[in-house]
């Protein structure tokens, strides 16, 4: 006898589609508010064309910054057995739900030119604050957490079996997580950058909080387009529709028809 599979309950429909319409009608209004016509004229502004050049260049710096120390968090997270792991790990997820404004505040306490850590290196001569480094620094610190989510839930998934096969083939701690665990791991290697390369482009908050909006050096796309809304509303949302779209194309491949190409082997 064929067992059918039990169809889904009616009510859901009623708050699934008032869901979808939340999450999607502010977007479909910013595509009819938009000018798009406008849009290549926009892009040719030396103003924007700047802006979205800096976005790009601190996006890739400060996701490269995740990369060499998100991964190890992440693997630290799945496979360490230290006590302190289970309290490190909300601390370290902190910046996944901290108001983008209080990650600024948090970062200026930090590195500010009074900050823990800003003071020493001010006395010294260096300056982080109202930089691009700053920037980079900002968006790392908003963007890692999903590195490390997607390094650890890789990890933790992975069946021990091949890591136990290559140490009973002589090899090191070392030598098995670079030549087995993360090739294992690299489609949530892959989706982790991918992620972390799309919230550093979107950065806004912190970045505005802990750097600025001095133009060339801190003032990135989603900044501009603050800045374009207080003095020409279109341009703002020609922008903007920009940044959705490529946030729409980095969502589509790692959770939407692309998916497949990020899904972790087992």
């Amino acid at each position: 006898m064929v067992r059918r599979t039990s169809a889904l309950p009616g009510l859901l429909w009623l708050p699934a589609v008032v869901g979808a319409v939340l999450l999607t009608l502010p977007v479909l209004s910013l595509l009819v508010e938009a000018d798009l016509p406008a849009v290549p004229e926009l892009l040719s502004s030396p103003t924007t064309r700047e802006a979205l050049l800096l976005s790009v260049q601190t996006a890739t710096a400060a996701t490269g910054l995740c990369l060499v120390c998100g991964i190890p968090l992440g693997v630290l997270m799945a496979r360490g057995r230290a006590r302190l792991l289970p309290w490190v790990r909300p601390l370290v997820l902190l910046p996944l739900v901290l108001p983008p404004v209080v990650a600024g505040v948090a970062l200026l306490a930090a590195f500010g030119r009074m900050g823990l850590v800003g003071q020493p290196l001010h006395a010294l001569g260096v300056q982080i604050t109202f930089t691009s480094l700053a920037v980079v620094l900002a968006q790392a610190f908003v963007a890692m957490p999903f590195m490390v989510l997607s390094v650890e839930s890789a990890v933790a998934s992975l069946d021990r079996e091949y890591e136990e096969a290559a140490a009973t083939m002589g090899a090191g701690p070392l030598a098995t997580l670079w030549w087995v665990v993360l090739p294992l791991v690299r489609p949530g290697l892959l989706a982790g950058t991918v992620l972390c390369f799309a919230r550093c482009l979107g950065e806004f908050g912190a970045t505005l909080a802990f750097a600025g909006s001095a133009a060339g050096t801190t003032r990135t796309a989603p900044v501009e387009v603050y800045l374009l809304q207080q003095s020409d509303p279109q341009a703002a949302a020609a922008l903007a529709v920009v940044m959705i779209a490529v946030a729409l194309i980095v969502v589509g491949l790692v959770y939407g028809p692309g998916r497949r190409l990020f899904s972790v082997r087992r």
